[in-house]
């Protein structure tokens, strides 16, 4: 099994994320620092991370946390904020599957299954998030036909969105955004290059998975249908 694959499956984070953790010599297989992506893992071999022995772990956990804003996406973060791991605590070592800004709130997976992370969070893979967005101002046909039909904004192409026009909301527009992407502040930017702001954003549904009535800041296990269904993504 490949290096990034096998800490991955151990539990430590997404495939990519298990890259760089190889490539900076943080792990080491026999003793010996690896940093090659290639590197196989057989039977029997002792591996490290940071000094720490890690194993395969075979019984994987799966939560669902109606993120609040105010948290990062992080296990740690250098600034002292708020993490998702103060609201999810479990005797697992889990880990956010994608990511959510810091003052974006809605439906987060965590898990210590980097395969299952890896599906839903791989672009090529086209895996549908849906967020419920309140923007300033009521956008015209034409801003809402450029959504729809996919948009550059500083450099970046964006690919078309599904929107749908909810109506007026507090002083601006409801709208459900739903994207197959997950770029970098993708929604947000969406909207600022129609010269607009985003005065509220929220992930409602990752595929046909959704919140339901969990409150902002509570979590849940995901049931079996749940994960038989995000292993279908």
């Amino acid at each position: 099994m490949r290096i990034n694959k096998y800490l991955s499956s151990c539990g430590i984070d997404s495939r990519r994320k298990c890259e760089a953790l190889v490539t900076a010599g943080r792990v080491r297989v026999n003793g010996k620092v690896v940093t090659e992506l290639a590197t196989d893992v057989k039977d029997g071999d002792v591996v490290e991370l940071d000094g720490n022995t890690v194993s395969v772990s075979f019984k994987k956990t799966y939560i669902l946390l109606n993120k609040p804003k105010g948290c990062v996406c992080t296990a740690h973060d250098e600034k002292g904020r708020k993490t998702v791991l103060d609201f999810v605590k479990v005797n697992k070592r889990v880990f956010p599957v994608g990511r959510l800004d810091y003052d974006t709130e809605g439906l987060l997976l965590l898990t210590d299954d980097g395969e299952l992370a890896n599906k839903i969070t791989h672009p090529k893979n086209g895996v549908k998030k849906t967020y419920a967005v309140r923007v300033e101002g009521e956008p015209s046909a034409a801003e809402l036909k450029r959504l729809r039909s996919g948009i550059e904004y500083n450099g970046v192409a964006y690919g078309s969105a599904e929107v749908v026009v909810v109506g007026p909301e507090n002083g601006g527009t409801r709208l459900n955004i739903t994207i197959s992407e997950g770029k970098n502040h993708e929604i947000k930017n969406m909207i600022e290059s129609l010269g607009r702001r985003v005065l509220f954003l929220k992930r409602t549904a990752i595929g046909e998975l959704r919140l339901g009535g969990l409150s902002r800041g509570e979590w849940r296990y995901l049931n079996d249908r749940e994960i038989a269904y995000l292993k279908t993504l």
